[in-house]
């Protein structure tokens, strides 16, 4: 049956074009190899996009954004 087959269960709304923009960087950090907090960062503040709050992301700042998107 097709009522397991869910891929978006826990979504409440459509993503915002930061919250695709910003999976999309991820998943292209880990398809590069990142696996760990530091290289994420670094990654991001390479290639972007930059953190919705801060001009940099640092372990903290990706951390609180992670947490808000996910209440949201």
């Amino acid at each position: 049956m097709d009522r397991y087959l869910e891929p978006h269960q826990a979504r409440r709304h459509e993503p915002t074009q930061y919250e695709s923009l910003l999976g999309d960087a991820i998943e292209r950090a880990y398809a590069a190899g990142t696996h760990d907090l530091a290289g994420l960062v670094a990654y991001l503040n390479r290639t972007g996009p930059g953190p919705q709050e801060g001009e940099v992301w640092t372990e903290e700042v990706y951390k609180a954004q992670i947490a808000k998107l996910a209440e949201e």
